[in-house]
């Protein structure tokens, strides 16, 4: 990114340069003696309003940089995909800055033992299956929740509804229409809340049965279509003096005209982001400035807005388009032009890589939910369920790409007695940072008089609960089942009644010291309601193999299409060609690779009607009948583009520097061969699920339908699949040889020993 004006790194001394040993202080305190209060008044004592909207105060040393407290901020909260996250404050001039971890906090924060700083969502990812852990979803969830009530994720009124009987669903259960009415009336989602408060309780009523851990994906799913998903405006003019907002996405920089917007300078088409004074600068490639000029100015309202837009810009680029982080550029010895500022911290590929093999312990984690009037009605109820699921990246052998996680059913709570006393108030409720959040989801009911007897009153204490060391937070186990791939559940409640009774929409309380004693008991019913059977690791390798080929199509439908738009290389017949022949079937997998994901995010849910997967292979593997012509087309595609590379020269070019590039990490023509080749791969996995269900299982009739689906199609194009294959090794042969020509003439590729 670019270089600006100014500088604020602090120069090293000269034994600094020299690598002298930076010198330990030694403590004089006795064993067991504290400082003196005059002393821990020299500690700062920073506020940190946390998504729940609860307060929390962190003590840190007063020249300490923002990175402590961060630290302290996520290991408080047990968060394991950090990176997405931020502590941000306002400045005298009223607008939000980002703390940065490489700086002091006194040299940020005017104030700090006054200031509250909010923690919030700082890098918002275009889809949200690529947050792997659920805990990461639910506060994502409650950003989008605080959003809404703030007026920054504008949208349709339907749509706003639509959003708040999800997070509804989410925090009291299935609908009661006499409890969802006053939990609205005590708690505030959206500005008028009274104009949509019918819409709001028609779609809850929809929502019957749903875990809160699908109410947050689904808040996320609707969330990211909408085009103030994760924007923050920066207010600022034009050359001509329009007023206009300036915003950061994963996407690029983004120009808004009132809440429409107007333009987008995708990263690609960026050279250089640099400020000067109150101007903004945006310097785009020669080649793609188009009717715009080769340097884009914008003035923010002073300089120091204009720096801090373009640190988030620098944060964002780094985050989302590289691999890792950049390294610092040699530091001047004398003078020193441009900021040392750049980002600190992970980028996104670095945090899934971290996330996917398992870099740290998960703690379970208990749901804050906002307190409701407990009416007449609620007291009467029957206990709920409270099904909580924790993300897992991907452990199979087969996962060798991974963006998404599923989820993994965990534990149960009871209901709180009538008589508890409240200590937080309503914004705050059952809430507390070191404890688990439990999650509350479509109730089981159950015969509950005894749980809301004296002895249950007695086993929930007002007052924070502690974690306990048990079973129930092993990380791992010798079980080939989920729970050996480090999933995590707290104790689960012996008083709740069997799974197949009704529902209610209660909430749960906080879980109390006292359920930790049950945990021994409560291990053996976890991992009875744990998916083990085989047919959940066939769906984990689908969804794995399915997602790296995906990744495989991209090297085609975006890089490759980029490479050649970009430079304008290829004809346009042959782009058209094949393009229209491979978009088809990009699209399908996406589909399909979505409709898997949501399975088996399901599939460990309460409910059991989800723990199959024969329904959607069947429904796609007959939607693929429809692309046998696509795929008989993919030799022409093959033969087409290699005759255009030995024709065009700068086709030829940008063809080899393409293979060069660390995406393409095979020839590139081998990636053509890949959507036959994966017919195969569907038909194994089938073959493999029928073998595992006996005849009378629910889902085996799918199954063999499925698998005689795809057996039509793999038969009809087994000649073009050899032809195709023979063709590729053809076309790399003749390519090594030199001075050897017509290797792939026509009849030659049909024939298999001629590759031998």
């Amino acid at each position: 990114m670019g270089e600006i004006e100014g500088t604020y790194r602090v120069l090293q001394t000269a034994g600094t340069r020299l690598g002298a040993q930076t010198v330990v202080g030694v403590s004089t305190l006795e064993l067991g003696q504290t400082l003196s209060p005059r002393m821990q008044e020299k500690h700062l004592h920073i506020r940190v309003k946390l998504l729940d909207n609860t307060v929390e105060t962190f003590d840190i040393e007063p020249k300490c940089d923002g990175q402590v407290l961060l630290t302290q901020v996520w290991k408080h909260l047990n968060l394991i995909e950090c990176d997405y996250f931020g502590l941000e404050f306002q400045n005298i001039q009223s607008y939000w800055i980002w703390l940065e971890p490489m700086k002091p906090i006194i040299k940020q924060v005017r104030r700090p033992k006054n200031a509250v700083l909010h923690l919030a969502v700082k890098f918002f990812p275009p889809d949200p299956g690529q947050l792997q852990e659920e805990y990461t979803r639910y506060l994502f969830a409650l950003q989008l929740k605080r959003d809404l009530l703030e007026e920054r994720l504008t949208c349709a009124t339907t749509t706003a509804a639509l959003l708040t009987s999800h997070l509804l669903q989410s925090e009291i259960g299935d609908y009661d229409e006499t409890l969802d009415r006053e939990h609205l009336k005590a708690n505030k989602y959206l500005p008028n809340q009274e104009l949509s408060l019918e819409k709001i309780l028609d779609f809850h009523r929809e929502h019957t049965g749903q875990t809160p851990a699908e109410s947050d994906f689904q808040v996320l799913e609707i969330a990211r279509k909408l085009e103030m998903y994760g924007i923050r405006f920066h207010t600022a003019s034009d050359r001509e003096g329009t007023k206009i907002n300036l915003a950061v996405s994963h996407t690029g920089v983004l120009v808004f005209q009132g809440a429409t917007k107007i333009n987008t300078f995708n990263w690609s088409k960026v050279r250089k982001l640099s400020f000067k004074r109150k101007r903004f600068l945006i310097k785009l490639h020669p080649e793609v400035h188009g009717p715009y000029q080769d340097t884009l100015e914008f003035l923010l309202g002073s300089r120091d807005e204009c720096k801090n837009f373009w640190k988030i810009c620098v944060e964002y680029h780094t985050f989302f388009r590289l691999f890792d982080q950049p390294k610092p550029k040699a530091k001047a010895v004398f003078f020193s032009r441009g900021s040392s500022f750049r980002y600190s911290g992970r980028t996104q590929k670095q945090l899934v890589d971290y996330v996917k093999d398992g870099g740290m312990k998960r703690i379970p984690y208990e749901r804050r939910h906002s307190k409701t009037r407990t009416s007449i009605h609620a007291l009467t109820a029957d206990l709920p369920k409270q099904s909580i699921s924790f993300t897992e990246g991907l452990r199979t052998s087969a996962s060798l790409s991974s963006a998404n996680a599923s989820f993994y059913p965990l534990s149960t709570s009871l209901l709180t007695p009538p008589g508890l006393p409240n200590s937080k108030d309503s914004s705050s409720s059952l809430m507390d940072p070191q404890a688990p959040y439990v999650k509350s989801a479509a109730a089981e009911r159950s015969g509950g008089a005894a749980a809301r007897g004296p002895s249950t009153q007695s086993a929930h204490l007002p007052g924070p609960p502690a974690l306990q060391p048990g079973p129930g937070l092993s990380m791992d186990t010798s079980q080939p089942s989920p729970s050996s791939q480090k999933s995590l559940s707290p104790a689960l409640l012996a008083a709740l009644g069997p799974a197949e009774q009704g529902s209610s929409p209660v909430p749960s309380p906080v879980l109390s010291n006292a359920g930790g004693a049950r945990m021994n008991d409560q291990e053996e019913l976890k991992h009875k309601r744990m998916p083990e059977d085989e047919a959940y690791f066939i769906a984990k390798e689908i969804l794995a193999t399915e997602r790296t080929y995906l990744k495989d199509l991209e090297v085609i439908t975006v890089w490759f299409r980029s490479a050649v738009v970009r430079e304008d290389a290829m004809p346009a017949a042959l782009m058209t060609l094949l393009f229209s022949n491979i978009d088809p079937i990009y699209e399908f997998h996406r589909g399909f690779l979505r409709e898997v994901e949501q399975r088996l995010a399901l599939w460990e849910g309460s409910s059991s009607d989800c723990q199959r997967i024969g329904d959607i292979l069947l429904r796609n593997m007959r939607q693929l009948k429809e692309f046998t012509s696509y795929f008989q087309r993919h030799d022409e595609v093959l033969t087409e583009l290699e005759k255009a590379t030995r024709r065009c020269r700068k086709l030829e070019a940008v063809y080899k520097e393409f293979e060069l590039q660390k995406v393409c990490y095979l020839p590139l023509n081998t990636f053509l061969l890949k959507p036959i080749q994966r017919l195969a791969h569907y038909r194994l996995l089938l073959s493999r699920l029928c073998d595992h269900y006996p005849p009378g299982h629910r889902d085996c009739a799918d199954c063999h339908d499925a698998l005689k689906a795809i057996t039509e199609v793999t038969t009809t194009l087994q000649h073009s699949l050899v032809r195709l294959e023979n063709l590729q090794k053809l076309t790399e042969l003749q390519r090594d040889l030199v001075g050897i020509e017509n290797l792939t003439a026509p009849g030659r590729a049909s024939q298999p020993r001629a590759v031998d």
